[in-house]
């Protein structure tokens, strides 16, 4: 007999990752990672949407869309299906921040009206190319290790700082930007996130953010900040349409971009499985890392078609495991399919489109600081005080706020160029891995092997 994750004795057979629970613990499990991955999974379309110029009821088709993939993604990657079964551990797949400073520029370089079509071109690819290199990409991690990483996330969250502050002036185009009331709205909404973090415990603590959301957003009322115009002609429930946003377009800059940003992804999603596979005490094997990006590559090739974006690991989720130390699969499966079901219904995205953009930024500030922080803390790992690391994250670290520091740089340079060094999280994670290869990874040089001398000739 062994005991399980509640401390009850079940067969020595069951592993704690395979073990069904009872519904009384299950479900109240599953909303805990539902409350975990709910805002993070909103926040990408809530961003690309308006870089793409889709208007409200276009971008609540986007929420819902996010939420059904990361619905039906994650129930692949914990239950599998077949041949495309995933890696069978409580792990969540979800529209993955990782990309988006990448995907803006993306937006802002395309021709206009062709901006969201030209993203999900670009993702496509990306999903393509993840499914090729996946089977493979145990032989590349070695090039994506902490030092790396750390640099890109570091830079992902510092890239995207600027879309929280444009929030909480009160969104690009408002007649009231950077009016003391929005501003005001913001701070209100930060503060009570932050209170709410000091004095809550568990579930609570979890949902923190949203219910930071909730409390904003009422307090908004008022002031008459609240749009409810596009949620009261918003549908109760609707399928997803392929190509409702029309055919996807290929432009090769877009697609580079956004592929160097799949390997990061690839890279997260890796380290996201080894460390459950340590906190569930269950050994991940190479095949089982092919499995799960396996299943990244289905969920954003497929998501794209309907609107979807690329789709990681989400690492908060990691830590609701480790934090309750239920390690069922079929608790986060069952999470999946409610974010599967909240994806049936537009009216749900249409919530979520009812909170100004002031309490957005508010809860921006905090969401988008804490993947800096992320990154920040992998690089704690990266052992900077040994050899060259310090000079392969300050480089990469430069090259990569440029962008940030004079968006115009490069505008004399060819459009490509623009595109892929005009992004600072795809400049940094380029400069990052070629400093690396150079100072960690030398090549070797094989002298080439004299030839013995000859022998001397008889009587010499």
């Amino acid at each position: 007999m062994a005991l399980n994750s509640q401390g009850i004795a079940t067969p020595a057979a069951c592993h704690p990752v395979d073990e069904k629970l009872p519904a009384k613990q299950l479900i109240p499990a599953a909303f805990q990672h539902v409350g975990a991955m709910y805002a993070g999974v909103v926040a990408p379309p809530l961003i690309i949407g308006p870089a793409c110029g889709l208007d409200q009821r276009d971008q609540i088709v986007l929420i819902s869309v996010s939420l059904l993939v990361a619905g039906l993604a994650t129930l692949l990657q914990t239950l599998g299906a077949g041949r495309f079964a995933g890696n069978r551990l409580p792990f969540v797949n979800a529209s993955s921040s990782a990309g988006l400073a990448s995907l803006l520029t993306v937006a802002h370089s395309a021709p206009e009206g062709h901006r969201i079509q030209t993203v999900l071109g670009a993702v496509l690819v990306g999903g393509l190319f993840c499914l090729a290199v996946g089977p493979f990409f145990g032989r590349l991690m070695r090039f994506f290790p902490h030092l790396v990483t750390g640099v890109v996330i570091t830079l992902i969250g510092v890239s995207l700082m600027t879309v929280p502050v444009a929030w909480v002036q009160g969104g690009e185009g408002a007649a009231d930007f950077g009016s003391a009331a929005n501003l005001g709205l913001a701070l209100f909404t930060l503060v009570v996130i932050i209170v709410l973090q000091r004095v809550l415990r568990g579930f609570l603590k979890q949902i923190a953010l949203i219910l930071g959301l909730v409390v904003g957003t009422l307090a908004a009322v008022p002031f008459g900040m609240l749009d409810t115009a596009t949620f009261q002609q918003t549908s109760w429930f609707a399928l997803p349409m392929p190509l409702q946003f029309g055919a996807p377009e290929f432009h090769p800059a877009a697609i580079l971009a956004v592929c160097i940003v799949i390997l990061v992804a690839m890279t997260e999603s890796s380290a996201g499985m080894l460390a459950i596979g340590e906190i569930c005490d269950r050994e991940v094997e190479q095949k089982v890392v092919t499995r799960g990006l396996r299943v990244d590559g289905i969920a954003t090739t497929v998501g794209s078609l309907f609107g979807g974006l690329p789709t990681s690991a989400f690492a908060q989720n990691v830590g609701v495991v480790s934090l309750t130390g239920v390690r069922s699969r079929f608790v986060v499966a069952v999470a999946g399919g409610v974010m599967a079901l909240l994806g049936l219904f537009p009216v749900l995205g249409g919530v979520v489109s009812l909170v100004p953009y002031p309490v957005l930024g508010g809860a921006g500030l905090m969401l988008f600081g804490s993947i800096a922080t992320s990154g920040i803390r992998t690089l704690s790992r990266a052992h900077l005080e040994q050899g060259h690391n310090m000079f392969v994250v300050s480089v990469s670290l430069a090259v990569g706020l440029i962008p940030l520091a004079a968006p115009t740089i490069y505008q004399q340079f060819p459009q490509w160029f623009q595109t892929v060094f005009g992004t600072g999280i795809v400049a940094g994670a380029v400069v990052a891995v070629l400093l690396n290869i150079i100072f960690n990874h030398p090549l070797k040089v094989t002298a080439k092997p004299v030839p013995p001398a000859p022998e001397p000739a008889n009587g010499g």
